[in-house]
């Protein structure tokens, strides 16, 4: 079965999360992804995670369900050693991608450098993803997700406490960033493909991350004008219901503001969503009306009024909903260890399903590229 991207090689160094996410979009659209893995990494990821302790059945359950490795090939190699060197130029020399997340130099400093992997293959895509990039005052600067949103004054609006931001409990630097990425190479590799000319994409967090903020900047002149954090508008909100539970609502457009409001017993409020002055009492109110009922009550009764909401699920609960299921976005997938994984599917399909290979143990398919690479 052919993927829209199936004929696109790439040759994987990449070890945090920006790139292997970057990765697993492009391999799970039919791209040819090898994984290139140094001993000394993995270990000291497992050594971060605990999972030095596993048995070697344990890691490779754990490498099974890793999502962000699946569909790709995994070659183990230590990329410092010389004889290293020349096994790798020969594989770039037949790919179209190079994808690395080290400190800006690190690679070049190994003769395995854009530069290098251009002089065997002119028309190569290199993706180099760093924290703050490869030139500024910042190239050299140390940190993972929270450092490049706190840079791009993402975490300055996080969480609800006016006194304080709040880590906002999801990698979205890392994110955000992988998915630029794979947008990035595959408008550089339509340009190589046209001009015969490769190119070195630099790809910071911290650039990405920015763009997390393009609706501040798009709606006030002066970003301090902003409200502050904390702030909040009255027609949206999350609230907390008499279980215990909680929902989110969303009703900012004037006609689904004025059906909410019908809905829960308060039609005064209707001509009062821009009031600034109303507000906190509105919101007081909400939360009061929301916490006399259980979740299920209030979610059955905004579901007849159409209005816009959501129950506040939790990772479990976001698997088992059937609206996932039903889109795709929950698979089984075959486990090497026998049984089936629970994963999440595609984000972005592009014909019909095709076939997932759950991630294998580091160094798997060694015999079958070194052999083909002539390594």
């Amino acid at each position: 079965m052919t993927g829209a991207l199936d004929g696109l090689k790439v040759l994987d160094f990449s070890r945090l999360l920006p790139g292997p996410y970057c990765t697993w979009l492009l391999a799970d659209q039919g791209a040819e992804v090898i994984r290139v893995e140094n001993p000394r990494e993995i270990a000291k990821q497992e050594k971060v995670f605990g999972w030095d302790r596993l048995s070697p059945e344990g890691r490779a359950a754990q490498r099974a369900r890793d999502i962000l490795a699946r569909n790709k090939a995994s070659l183990l190699l230590d990329i410092g050693a010389e004889e290293t060197r020349a096994i790798l130029l020969d594989l770039a020399a037949g790919v179209d991608v190079v994808v690395e997340d080290y400190r800006p130099g690190v690679l070049a400093g190994l003769g395995l450098g854009h530069a290098d992997f251009a002089a065997r293959n002119p028309a190569i895509v290199t993706a180099s993803l760093t924290l703050c990039g490869q030139t500024g005052p910042y190239r050299d600067k140390p940190g993972h997700d929270p450092v490049a949103l706190a840079l791009s004054g993402v975490l300055s609006r996080t969480g609800e406490d006016p006194d304080a931001p709040g880590l906002p409990g999801v990698p979205n630097a890392d994110i955000v960033t992988g998915a630029h990425a794979a947008f990035a190479i595959l408008a550089a590799v339509r340009a190589a493909e046209r001009d015969g000319a490769g190119t070195h994409l630099d790809i910071a967090m911290a650039d990405c991350s920015l763009t997390l903020v393009a609706n501040i900047l798009s709606r006030y002149e002066n970003p301090a004008d902003a409200p502050p954090r904390g702030t909040r508008r009255a027609d949206l909100g999350l609230w907390r219901c008499a279980d215990g539970k909680w929902l989110v609502t969303t009703d900012m457009e004037p006609r689904y503001w004025a059906t909410f409001c019908e809905v829960i017993g308060r039609p005064d409020f209707a001509p009062l969503q821009l009031d600034r002055a109303r507000w906190p009492e509105i919101r007081e109110t909400l939360a009061a009306i929301f916490a006399g009922q259980p979740r299920a009550h209030w979610l059955e009764l905004l579901g007849r009024a159409g209005t816009q909401f959501a129950p506040v699920n939790d990772v479990a609960e976001a698997i088992a909903d059937p609206g996932f299921a039903a889109r795709g976005m929950v698979v089984e997938v075959a486990s090497p260890g026998g049984g089936t994984l629970t994963q999440i599917g595609p984000p972005v399909r592009i014909g019909p399903p095709r076939p997932i290979r759950a991630a294998v143990v580091p160094g798997h398919d060694n015999d079958r590229i070194l052999a083909a690479g002539g390594g």
